[in-house]
């Protein structure tokens, strides 16, 4: 049985996931759906993700799989895999697999995925350096479900999507 691959990923408007390694957007509601989706299960992320999280340790409560270029990385807590076919057998008795970020992960992992889900935070990032695919111009995506959010403490409004592959 091969495991669902899905991403949760958070965008603002224009599909911007971050800047300078940090979120596009804060959004602490989207932060505890994060962790309640992800918890128990395997995630896979890039080295600069992984650098990103508190003290750049993994994440608790989960299987963590980082995929680099860099032959020598290595950290406490963490599987590492330099290309994606590793990570497919790594994976291989895994129910399901959540890709966490960046960019290139997220690129390369999605013709993989059954589903992506992504939280909408209705503003924009001008200076971001980092971008999710816009499913909802993607060829191979569709909008399945839309669910209301809420706001964030910044007051900035946000909504819950699910796309599906075609």
């Amino acid at each position: 049985m091969k495991p669902e691959f899905r991403t949760i990923v958070s965008v603002t408007d224009d599909w911007a996931i971050g800047c300078k390694g940090r979120l596009s957007a804060s959004n602490r509601a989207d932060m505890r759906l994060f962790k309640e989706k992800t918890w128990g299960h395997t995630v896979v992320m890039g080295r600069k993700t992984l650098e990103t999280l508190p003290g750049g340790r993994p994440l608790p409560g989960r299987r963590n799989i980082v995929l680099t270029r860099d032959e020598s990385f290595a950290r406490e807590g963490v599987e590492v895999a330099h290309r994606v076919s590793q990570i497919l057998s790594m994976v291989a008795d895994d129910d399901l697999v959540w890709v966490i970020g960046g960019e290139s992960v997220y690129r390369t992992f999605l013709p993989l995925c059954s589903a992506c889900d992504v939280t909408v935070n209705h503003t924009l990032c001008p200076k971001a350096d980092a971008w999710f695919p816009n499913l909802d111009t993607h060829p191979g995506w569709c909008l399945s479900k839309r669910c209301p959010g809420g706001e964030t403490d910044e007051g900035v409004a946000y909504e819950y999507r699910v796309y599906r592959q075609r």
